[in-house]
């Protein structure tokens, strides 16, 4: 992963709610993801946290170089199988909300 000052780059949360039963499904989908998503070159952060107490809910943090780092992340390959093809289908609901550096 990269590092560049704060200025130009995008951070996003995106939050993942599972269906019923697609959690150990998520969980793993999620573990085969995270590595190929953090070679890529215009990743500053990509971390994504469980919920404790409802482990249906994921909270992905995402940090990218600038808005092309951010729009060739979802043209990835595995971004595509894996998020797109693989996660979505097993998500009652996603939510990604998209912050600025101050």
């Amino acid at each position: 992963m990269q590092t560049t000052t704060p200025t130009g780059t995008l951070a996003f949360t995106v939050t993942w709610e599972a269906k019923p039963g697609e959690v150990p499904a998520l969980t793993e989908i999620v573990r085969r993801f995270l590595p190929l998503a953090r070679q890529e070159s215009g990743t500053q952060l990509l971390t994504v946290q469980q919920d404790a107490a409802d482990p249906g809910k994921f909270l992905f943090y995402e940090i990218f170089d600038d808005e092309a780092a951010f729009a060739a992340h979802q043209e990835m390959p595995h971004f595509r199988e894996l998020i797109l093809e693989q996660a979505l289908p097993r998500l009652l609901k996603r939510e990604r909300t998209r912050y600025t550096p101050l």
